[in-house]
């Protein structure tokens, strides 16, 4: 049986970012889907199963905390890799409760380090 690809999640309110991940990933072999906020991610996570979610923290309709808040009393466990511009020590605290795999800060990293991770972690 030959192993499907790994299925990523992106949750992602800004469009050209979600998009660049999107391809970056795709040419890595990933599947991916694209949710432009908590709710469209929610709903997915509904009906999907992956292997990882990209997860933006400041978004529209609902927050990626509030997706972290309702994934751990869904008992989702998911790997979750935190992809936002909120760097203070409480925020990094806050995810840190509900085991989120690595949090990158946006505006200091680059596209192809967050594409590493995901393949490194996803091997």
């Amino acid at each position: 049986m030959v192993n499907s690809p790994r299925k990523i999640l992106i949750v992602e309110d800004e469009k050209p970012l979600a998009r660049a991940l999107e391809l970056k990933l795709l040419n890595s072999g990933f599947r991916i889907r694209v949710a432009t906020n908590g709710l469209e991610a929610l709903d997915l996570l509904k009906k999907e199963k992956f292997n990882l979610i990209l997860l933006d923290l400041v978004m529209p309709t609902v927050s990626g905390f509030d997706v972290l808040e309702k994934m751990k009393a869904s008992k989702n466990k998911t790997p979750v890799v935190i992809t936002s511009n909120l760097g203070q020590k409480e925020d990094l605290k806050r995810v840190q409760d509900f085991g989120v795999k690595k949090y990158f800060i946006k505006s200091d990293v680059n596209i192809v380090d967050i594409v590493n991770y995901v393949k490194d972690f996803l091997k």
